[in-house]
């Protein structure tokens, strides 16, 4: 079972709206290449209100992910679409249900 995860949340900035989405789906092979992350989602709360949701087997993938090309990718494009710095919430998984 995956025990850590980050939860990160971005609010686009007025009409960055489609950038931050297209953004978000350019990821996905980014994050099917890093054997450390275990699953990855791009999430849409609202029309402003972005995030990523990710989980890994250890802390060391936790950290390699933050460490590379995804995280360094948007705090390159933060300013640019982003209302307000990303927050990034690491958290612990205490269950999940995954198929198999």
């Amino acid at each position: 079972m995956s025990r850590c995860a980050l939860l990160a949340r971005l609010e686009a900035r007025p009409g960055k709206e489609d950038e931050v989405e297209q953004f978000l789906r350019s990821a996905l092979p980014l994050a099917e290449s890093e054997p450390g992350t275990r699953t990855w989602f791009a999430l849409r709360f609202s029309p402003t209100s972005f995030g990523i949701y990710d989980t890994f087997d250890s802390e060391a993938g936790r950290q390699a992910h933050l460490d590379g090309p995804i995280a360094a990718a948007l705090f390159a494009k933060a300013d640019e679409l982003l209302a307000q710095p990303p927050r990034i919430d690491r958290v612990d998984l205490l269950a999940s249900k995954l198929p198999h």
